[in-house]
């Protein structure tokens, strides 16, 4: 990723997210996430105040809100699942942040749950913001909600091309796809990344010529893998994905990954993980597998070693 990405990407968030001295950001997403280059960096380019929350903090989501209120934070970045957390416990414990102005997603799709809507409810002034887009472009679309008077429906939009960035919804033959049909999202300008450091075949796949440009400079797009719809609108609506790959706490996982660390324990033989989805915007992995022989293997062996062998973020909840 070139310098300018970042810089279009922070003039951006300012006209978007405006604020300086006096407002206070925080410092929550981990620095392997995307995500905290937005947070970091929009807060000291602009003179806003970063403010760093203990570790144990950030694992408790009644004590991060507390901790919000104390510090007055004003700007909140984070996943779908701690924002809704943050909403659940300010709303259990009758909890008014008054100072929080701004909560960002990104990293999975933002679904409007009862919490979410109880929150906003009470805290007019705040705004959600969703922020969609792959860590080879880092933000690309971006959708502000209204009032959740007007929350009519289960999920929010991805929303618009940001600043300098094109979407396109192409077909198998990257073409056009009309108003509401299906297709594959395709993204260009500033923000596209370069291609991936010593790795030329899955660049050539993945960052391909634009046909769309109109200024003959050879200028290339990054096929997302997502599948996406343009509405009536205006704004696109996140469908699901063109291949298996899944995305929980914005890590991007690869089921048949975990599923080949599984049938190299001699007491699998076959294996497969998906997704459960036990209520809206609460993903976690599971794996099924079949014995090599007539004894079960026991599924907490089987955890760990998949936990020898993978992040924790790729290890399934149940087997």
């Amino acid at each position: 990723m070139s310098s300018g990405a970042v810089v279009n990407l922070l003039r951006w968030h300012a006209m978007t997210v405006p604020g300086g001295v006096g407002t206070r950001t925080a410092q929550f997403t981990a620095l392997s996430f995307d995500v905290s280059v937005q947070e970091t960096l929009s807060a000291l380019t602009t003179g806003k105040t970063l403010v760093i929350p203990p570790d144990t903090t950030r694992r408790d989501a009644a004590a991060l809100t507390q901790w919000l209120h104390e510090h007055h934070i004003t700007e909140l970045f984070a996943p779908h699942l701690v924002i809704e957390a943050v909403c659940q416990a300010a709303n259990e414990t009758h909890l008014h942040l008054p100072h929080l102005q701004h909560l960002i997603q990104a990293g999975e799709a933002l679904t409007l749950t009862e919490p979410l809507r109880e929150f906003f409810l009470h805290h007019p002034t705040a705004q959600l913001h969703n922020n969609y887009g792959p860590t080879e472009t880092h933000v690309a679309t971006a959708h502000t909600l209204p009032t959740t008077h007007t929350w009519h429906e289960p999920t929010a939009p991805i929303g618009h091309p940001i600043h300098t960035t094109s979407a396109y919804v192409l077909d198998t033959g990257l073409q056009p796809v009309p108003v509401g049909v299906p297709g594959e999202l395709y993204l260009a300008g500033a923000g596209v990344a370069r291609g991936y450091l010593g790795r030329p075949g899955l660049t050539a796949s993945r960052f391909i010529a634009n046909p769309y440009t109109q200024d003959g400079t050879g200028a290339r797009m990054y096929r997302t893998g997502d599948i996406v719809r343009w509405r009536a609108d205006g704004q696109l609506e996140y469908l699901g994905r063109a291949d298996d790959q899944v995305k929980i706490r914005g890590f991007r996982i690869e089921p048949g990954e975990i599923a080949s660390v599984l049938t190299h324990h001699p007491a699998v033989a076959q294996a497969v993980v998906i997704t459960h989805e036990d209520r809206p915007g609460h993903k976690h992995l599971v794996a099924y597998v079949v014995p090599a022989d007539d004894e079960s293997p026991d599924p907490a062996t089987l955890r760990t070693h998949m936990a020898e062998k993978l992040p924790d973020y790729m290890v399934p909840s149940a087997v």
